[in-house]
């Protein structure tokens, strides 16, 4: 999965959790400050994220700044993608 198909199926998750409509999200979008994203709401995201891309959330590794905009949560699931692990495996 390339970035961009990773940012729309984060816009995807967020328009579930926050049941309203996200498209269009840019990098930069904070997802505190900007999408008023709560503890609660970070889980369904991560949830459903585990269900459609098959990422693997260990919730010990998660820090803060690994959800600050829309770019760095990206980065974060890039991270965990199966195929980055395999590759760094490989």
């Amino acid at each position: 999965m390339d970035r961009n198909e990773l940012v729309h199926q984060i816009e995807s998750a967020l328009s579930e959790a926050l049941e309203r409509p996200v498209d269009g999200l840019s990098e930069d979008v904070r997802l505190f400050d900007d999408m008023h994203l709560d503890s609660t709401s970070v889980l369904e995201v991560l949830m459903t994220l585990e269900d459609s891309v098959g990422v693997e959330v260990d919730p010990e590794q998660l820090e803060m700044t690994d959800f600050a905009t829309v770019g760095s949560f990206t980065d974060y699931l890039l991270r965990q993608m199966p195929a980055a692990a395999d590759q760094a495996v490989g």
